[in-house]
């Protein structure tokens, strides 16, 4: 007895639905394990359009290159191979601005911003989110990247298009939540 096409189709939907990526995380800051349970780069929430990939972000210069520098394990290899890194210190030069548009983490843990599951805050989650985490935090987290329209709208207010020397830290700060401000 045969299966027709279509059985065998949703078979492997339903199949591929049901699979989910292990991903055990051991670095500076944390210890854990979580699920991816997307395709990398699929599937989003209908509201979240970054126009940024993490591997885009790391390789235009964000966070004075000190982020994530002890996570490459956890990442595809091909996000580090161009990024503008540095382990030992914050540097703003690094950032595709040169300019520094950075809060410290304890600023960010004072506001109560930052997931326990994602001690880095935003970018972290991104990060997660791109390669196919879901959780609970996900929709707080794409409302704070929609909060950051109000500095688009400021860019489109007050600068000529395509002055990237108008408003650099608010360009940069952009960069830090996906939102292509070179564009603006």
């Amino acid at each position: 007895m045969g299966f027709s096409g279509e059985f065998l189709l949703s078979m492997h939907f339903a199949i591929m639905l049901t699979m989910k990526k292990k991903v055990i995380v051991s670095d500076l800051m944390q210890k854990c394990t979580y699920y991816c349970t997307e395709a990398i780069g699929k599937n989003f929430h209908s509201e979240f359009k970054p126009e940024l990939t993490p591997q885009q972000m790391l390789e235009l210069g964000v966070f004075g290159g000190k982020y994530m520098t002890d996570c490459k394990n956890e990442f595809p290899k091909s996000w580090f191979v161009k990024a503008k890194l540095c382990h030992k210190f914050h540097d703003p030069s690094l950032n595709f601005f040169g300019i520094n548009a950075s809060k410290p983490l304890l600023y960010w843990q004072s506001k109560g911003w930052i997931h326990p599951a994602d001690p880095r805050g935003w970018f972290q989650w991104y990060c997660r989110y791109y390669m196919g985490r879901r959780f609970d935090d996900d929709e707080r987290q794409i409302r704070r990247w929609k909060a950051m329209t109000r500095h688009i709208a400021q860019i489109k207010k007050n600068c000529e298009p395509g002055n990237l020397d108008c408003r650099r830290k608010q360009r940069q700060a952009l960069l830090h939540w996906a939102y292509d401000s070179r564009k603006m």
